[in-house]
């Protein structure tokens, strides 16, 4: 092993102790292997890129209009396929996302879902997202981006992928719903809702980024 080699595995370690050690996220690596330089999209500390999207009845939705109205103190987005077992989760198996939703309406938290399968692809198409909505009950807006464009701008590539948006448009949180990884146990700790606390209190957000886990968002290519 050479000297560069030892000495910077030692400095690696390092800062991956003082990560620990103060709780802080060192992200060195994605799960594909690419650096986060490498990676596509947008992460929390960073500005969310503004879209607009048709909901399953054809109306528009715009996320600058959402985060410019009076009473809007975040924008939830929760990246959506309702055919994918991780979705049926927090959907059917538990209620995690009705119940946040619900939750936090009246605090000035705008929840919304965008499912960016490609037509064909399982859980795309509006039919397949109309009696998802009645199925699920689900409250909110599941706004089609079927030519995944959103999707790809902000690197979405789990479903559920969950991104909190202050109202300033800067994203506050990004990653998993929870630290339960299986398809049907919830985990003991609700990153999105940590985040919404700590967000509405005025605070810091402690944790502000964790790996999605999940499905593949069913893009095109």
């Amino acid at each position: 092993m050479t000297w560069f080699k030892r000495n910077g595995m030692a400095m690696l370690g390092t800062v991956m102790a003082m990560a620990a050690a103060t709780g802080v996220s060192v992200a060195l690596a994605t799960q594909d292997g690419n650096s986060p330089q490498q990676q596509q999209g947008v992460t929390a500390g960073e500005k969310a890129p503004m879209f607009t999207l048709k909901d399953t009845k054809g109306n528009e939705h715009s996320l600058k209009d959402l985060l410019g109205k009076e009473t809007t103190k975040a924008v939830v987005i929760e990246w959506f396929n309702p055919d994918c077992p991780y979705v049926v989760k927090h959907h059917k198996t538990h209620s995690t996302m009705r119940d946040l939703a619900k939750k936090y309406a009246d605090q000035g938290v705008v929840w919304i879902a965008i499912n960016s399968g490609a037509p064909g692809l399982q859980g795309a198409g509006v039919d397949r997202n109309v009696k998802a909505i009645e199925e699920y009950k689900i409250a909110y807006s599941v706004l089609m981006d079927m030519d995944g464009k959103v999707g790809k701008q902000y690197g979405a590539k789990r479903t559920p992928e969950m991104y909190v948006i202050a109202k300033d448009g800067t994203i506050v949180y990004h990653g998993a719903i929870d630290n339960d990884r299986s398809a049907r146990n919830l985990g003991e700790i609700n990153y999105v809702e940590e985040a919404l606390k700590a967000h509405l209190a005025g605070e810091t957000v402690a944790v502000q980024r964790t790996q999605a886990y999940g499905c593949t968002v069913k893009y095109r290519e």
